[in-house]
């Protein structure tokens, strides 16, 4: 990279990324971003999305993050398909390594790193994502109406994804590896009682079915050791997020869950001149759209910061 010294750097694709290059590339800044190992992020995993604003018949992940790439690109920012794989944010300028080796340096950074749903490893697993495995219900429920699915997962974010299923589904599988969840008392309850709601305990996902799209999973009782087929249209991982924080351990403060600490109502980090935007920040919206927000509102900070350094 000839240019070792710039005024934005942006970690991280998606809609977050995107959008934080895109109103820092129209202000003038000629931000640089840095894509990662998944260019564009979890939507990549999602074949529609109908959810965004402006696409009424709803659009292809790959392509809506497409889009969004191509508009920074449009008013000059930068993409580099690397990561940053270590950062030194104790002094100015602001140090950044990438991972072929590279050192750079910037005035502002803006981290939109993301964060990845855990998913089970099982036999197949990578084959039905985004046909038919999902690690977001809010984001894929309304493609199942009216057909069963499953949630793997026992804690409270499970329990949620169940019940918010339960709108579109005509049956939700909580399938739990224990015997009795580690959700809330009264997410407990809501499950227990609700009529579309079935608890299958002690069971493992051992491997899933289907041609094109998944059509079932293959289960094994831990206790009984006992297997059987289960015919089902979508499995959705209810068993958290990770939060993409690694090269920044020790630089930037986390909360209890990973996730990189902001302000609150804002994007700013502790250390000036450092903003997070996204998922890697947001452990409770999780959406698109309210990752480009936070992409927007990243952008005007690290704008405002460097006009203020410059009075």
């Amino acid at each position: 990279m000839a240019q070792a010294h710039f005024k934005v750097v942006v970690i991280g694709s998606g809609p977050a990324g995107y959008t934080a290059a895109l109103y820092t590339a129209r202000a003038n800044l000629e931000p640089v971003l840095f894509e990662g190992l998944q260019t564009g992020g979890q939507l990549t995993t999602t074949t529609e999305v109908e959810n965004f604003p402006g696409f009424p018949e709803g659009i292809d992940g790959n392509e809506l993050v497409t889009l969004m790439r191509r508009q920074a690109e449009r008013f000059g920012a930068r993409m580099v398909p690397a990561s940053i794989e270590k950062v030194d944010f104790s002094t100015k300028p602001l140090t950044l390594v990438a991972d072929d080796g590279t050192e750079i340096t910037a005035d502002t950074v803006i981290v939109a790193t993301g964060a990845s749903a855990r998913y089970l490893g099982a036999p197949g697993e990578d084959d039905y994502r985004g046909k038919g495995i999902s690690g977001c219900a809010t984001c894929d429920g309304a493609f199942f109406r009216n057909l069963p699915v499953a949630v793997v997962g026992g804690g409270d974010s499970a329990c949620e994804e169940a019940l918010f299923l339960t709108r579109f589904a005509s049956k939700v599988y909580l399938i739990h590896r224990r015997g009795e969840l580690r959700a809330s008392k009264i997410m407990q309850e809501r499950v227990m009682n609700h009529p579309k709601i079935e608890v299958l305990w002690n069971t493992v996902i051992e491997g899933y079915t289907g041609k094109e799209l998944l059509d079932g999973v293959n289960l094994r009782d831990s206790v009984t050791q006992e297997r059987r087929h289960l015919a089902v249209e979508g499995v959705f991982m209810g068993i958290g997020h990770t939060p993409n924080t690694k090269p920044f351990e020790g630089q930037l403060e986390r909360d209890d869950k990973g996730y990189l600490r902001t302000v609150p109502g804002r994007t700013a980090t502790a250390v000036p001149g450092v903003f997070a935007c996204g998922d890697v920040q947001d452990s409770y919206y999780r959406q698109a759209i309210t990752a480009a927000g936070s992409g927007c509102q990243a952008a005007i900070e690290a704008e405002r910061y460097l006009t203020e350094s410059e009075l």
